[in-house]
């Protein structure tokens, strides 16, 4: 068995590991919930800039309006989303990527 053979081995041996299978649900469990709420937020903005023009339009005070706190919401969820993704990484993926990263390490050498 050449080295690169053997590299793949592992690998495949690490990716039908249950320890692999629950780091990838516990990061799809996350991400894709989170994806999509963004993306209704986002689009939710879009069609009200598009289609709720005096709703969007209305002077909350001075001159800021509905669609300018939307608009800088988008940057705060953004930010929240990045922030809140870290922490869930740091606490229920980056163990479990580590113990598997120390396994492959271990075995390729």
């Amino acid at each position: 068995m050449t080295t690169k053979e053997h590299d793949a081995s592992v690998y495949e041996e690490i990716q039908a590991s249950a320890e692999f299978q629950d780091l990838k649900r516990r990061f799809r469990r996350w991400t894709f919930p989170m994806t999509a709420a963004f993306l209704v937020w986002y689009l939710l903005y879009v069609v009200l800039s598009g289609w709720a023009r005096d709703f969007m339009g209305i002077k909350l005070f001075g001159n800021i309006n509905v669609a300018l706190v939307f608009g800088l919401l988008q940057f705060v969820s953004t930010f929240a989303i990045a922030w809140a993704y870290s922490r869930h990484a740091e606490k229920k993926l980056d163990p479990i990527a580590d113990k598997l990263r120390h396994e492959v390490e271990e075995k390729v050498k």
